[in-house]
């Protein structure tokens, strides 16, 4: 429960005073060297000013000029009610803001902002970091390369990245990975200090090494001591070295780094405010798990592409049949919803998460609250990032899905 820490308005990063000062006092100071910059309430900060605590590469935007998004906004929003998950009690979206310990939101209904709000130290020109939801970029351009021929799901990784041939990746195909259907010895439970995740980042430089560290020292080296457990082609399991493995087998297929990829094939197509950027490891290699930050109405024009079904000003930047795959091609019969509870009826595709409600929504997502949620249907994207303390989406889930399916009720069935 979210009640054992304090809420929104006390950790409010501009009222604590993060990061103030010339310079900021020792007691103010939020740093990558002690780990301070992944605890809670410090999150808070470092969350929107990831680029002033490690390295990272740019994602161009280009040269062009940004594309308009139209407003319409509408304040009545904030009194939309949805009941939470396992409640009895009703909640507003604009209570369920705080509740999720927000930084910033964006709703588009069919195209136009409808919704902005943004807290603490994300400004509308700010960027955040998007954990997860990088995935969801990855999968997406996997599946490009799919459809181009570029790229076979059903050969084994090793024809793209050998050197996995000794790893629990020799004998994993693409479509395995791109679902994450993989046998591997690793977990992702964040409260075990000695879940292999610690270890994966860690050898990424995304947090500190302990004293007299010997492991791997990039991301890459990590992936080739990964070591199978079970089989592969099984049920989905999250497992975000899987992105990585995309993102390597990306830039052998393409002879680019992925954020390189990522402004070709999108960023430099959609006329985005502003450069995203890549955390990256002491080889320069992009964290494809989790790396990238953006600003959010950039990531609400990412979002009106897909729902647009892949087009943009005229233009097709993503085949339909990519989306269509993304869409329409998961398998529930193999996604664990006693793992995922907040998530029955779902399936995972691509790297993204498949509602198969009602108005065929899916998303992207990422820890700590960060979402991209398409609604084809009500014709509405909703882009938020977020601080809480808690990484797993299950604490957020509850108020944050119905939330997202009562504002796009309301805004399909007022506004036409």
């Amino acid at each position: 429960m979210i009640s054992q820490f304090a809420s929104a308005t006390e950790t409010d990063p501009v009222k604590m005073g993060w990061m103030v000062g010339s310079p900021p006092p020792e007691d103010k100071r939020v740093a990558f060297q002690d780990g301070g910059h992944y605890q809670f309430p410090k999150t808070r900060w470092s969350f929107c000013n990831f680029r002033s605590l490690v390295p990272t590469t740019v994602v161009s935007r280009g040269l062009g000029p940004a594309s308009p998004l139209q407003r319409a906004e509408l304040a009545e929003l904030d009194a939309v009610k949805f009941t939470p998950m396992g409640s009895s009690s009703t909640m507003t979206w604009g209570q369920a803001y705080d509740a999720n310990y927000t930084d910033g939101i964006v709703v588009l209904h069919q195209g136009k902002i409808v919704y902005e709000r943004y807290s603490g130290v994300l400004k509308p020109e700010g960027q955040h970091i998007a954990m997860s939801v990088t995935k969801s970029f990855f999968g997406l351009i996997g599946q490009m390369l799919v459809a181009e021929g570029s790229l076979d799901p059903s050969a084994y990784v090793t024809r793209y990245v050998p050197e996995l041939k000794n790893s629990a990746f020799a004998d994993a195909t693409i479509r395995q990975i791109l679902d994450m259907r993989t046998g591997l010895k690793y977990t992702e439970n964040y409260a075990d200090p000695q879940a292999e995740i610690w270890t994966h980042v860690r050898a990424g430089g995304v947090l500190p090494r302990p004293p007299n560290y010997n492991g791997p020292q990039t991301f890459y080296e990590f992936l080739q001591t990964v070591q199978k457990e079970g089989e592969h082609g099984q049920n989905f399991a999250y497992k975000t070295v899987n992105t990585d493995v995309i993102g390597w087998v990306i830039r052998r297929v393409t002879g680019l780094s992925i954020g390189e990829v990522l402004s070709q094939r999108i960023w430099s197509k959609l006329g985005m405010e502003q450069d995203a950027y890549f955390t990256v490891d002491s080889a320069g290699n992009e964290f494809a798990g989790g790396g990238l930050n953006t600003g959010l109405r950039d990531l609400a024009r990412f979002g009106e592409l897909l729902r647009n079904d892949g087009n943009w000003a005229g233009q097709e930047i993503v085949p339909k049949a990519v989306i269509d795959d993304i869409r329409f091609n998961g398998d529930a019969s193999v996604f664990p919803v006693t793992t995922f509870p907040t998530l029955e009826g779902w399936c995972y595709r691509n790297m993204w998460w498949v509602s198969n409600n009602a108005h065929g929504a899916y998303a992207a997502r990422g820890v700590h609250g960060q979402a991209l949620y398409i609604d084809p249907k009500a014709e509405v994207v909703i882009a938020r990032f977020g601080s809480h303390p808690l990484a797993v989406s299950t604490h957020s889930d509850p108020t944050s899905l119905p939330a997202y399916h009562a504002v796009a009720q309301f805004l399909m069935h007022t506004t036409g």
